[in-house]
């Protein structure tokens, strides 16, 4: 029986993940815990654990248990990270140091036997300008915020922890997830859900910046899908280099609200209202556009190749149109 444990397993995109791993039956036969500080009422009928994953007893107790499997999705996002730095680097960062060392512990009692897979979502927020048009996989890391910089410290102890040997792991550079379901939440990158999403329940959404911006996307749906990929990936093939770069599709918010008009017409595209918010603007400005993640398409990641695909499961996997 494989044991999975999925950190901020309460959020989004933990969910989705969970509900993949059961109905697509990633695992047969898996015992799947859930772990957040609370999870939705109608979640993932699973067993599930709340703590705080910022609690170094809580995550040697979790790490006791010795799961096969670990997805760390537990963070602060980025807006929430730029504003209360040291809750960022307490949630973001040191976590990841004491979940490490937990794993670590066990693996050393465990006479060298016990070495888990664990897959860590890290960001395209790695990342900072100037950038080329598009980024390849040998673009440098060079984060230009906390989120960014916590993401990327992450991604190096999760390299050298595995290769000492203590887990075996990767780091996924996640596109920002779009449409993402239910109220937005504090990341800055909240409002390229908010203008699908909102319009689509017949509520007005907020559209801070210009409709110029470019930005790279991917669905829920292709989010739990490279976690789960990644669970199995023959680790080996990366020759050491634990990050990847994922799929997604670029588009720029026009194009964004232009597939928008195509599925649902005009009068849902007016709900739309440009609100110019100068701090909005000042951070997309630094964010990465463009992607030619040649590395993961090799190795059998995929995302959607339009935005109007992305739409699309949207309203299949959470509108049930």
């Amino acid at each position: 029986m494989t044991n999975i444990l999925i950190l901020g397993g309460g959020g989004m995109i933990g969910q989705k993940l969970a509900g993949r791993i059961i109905e697509h039956d990633v695992f047969p036969g898996a015992n799947l815990v859930l772990f957040d500080r609370a999870f939705p009422p109608a979640g993932v009928p699973v067993k599930t654990v709340t703590g705080d994953v910022a609690d170094p007893a809580m995550v040697r107790t979790l790490a006791a248990g010795r799961p096969d499997v670990i997805f760390a999705l537990a963070a602060v996002v980025s807006g929430q990270a730029e504003v209360e730095f040291a809750l960022g680097w307490d949630v973001n960062m040191m976590a990841m140091w004491h979940l490490l060392n937990a794993l670590k512990a066990e693996h050393e009692a465990s006479g060298g036997t016990y070495c888990p897979r664990l897959v860590f979502t890290s960001s395209i927020a790695v990342f900072g300008g100037p950038y080329p048009d598009k980024i390849g996989d040998e673009f440098l890391s060079a984060p230009q915020t906390s989120y960014g910089a916590q993401k990327a410290a992450c991604e190096l102890m999760v390299t050298d922890f595995s290769r000492k040997g203590f887990i075996d792991g990767l780091s996924l550079r996640l596109p920002t997830i779009c449409v993402r379901p239910g109220k937005a939440n504090a990341a800055a990158s909240s409002f390229f859900s908010g203008i699908i999403r909102e319009p689509l329940n017949g509520i007005e959404a907020v559209l801070p910046v210009a409709d110029t911006v470019r930005h790279w996307h991917a669905s829920p749906r292709a989010a739990a899908g490279f976690l789960t990929h990644a669970a199995s990936l023959d680790t080996n093939l990366l020759q050491g280099r634990r990050a990847l770069n994922l799929p997604g599709f670029s588009c720029t918010v026009a194009e964004q609200i232009g597939a928008l008009r195509r599925v649902a017409g005009q009068k849902v595209v007016d709900l739309i209202k440009p609100v110019p918010d100068q701090t909005i603007m000042g951070m997309v400005n630094g964010w990465p556009r463009d992607f030619a993640p040649d590395r993961a398409i090799a190795l059998g990641f995929t995302a959607e190749s339009s935005f109007d695909e992305i739409i699309s499961v949207y309203l299949e996997d959470d509108l049930s149109l």
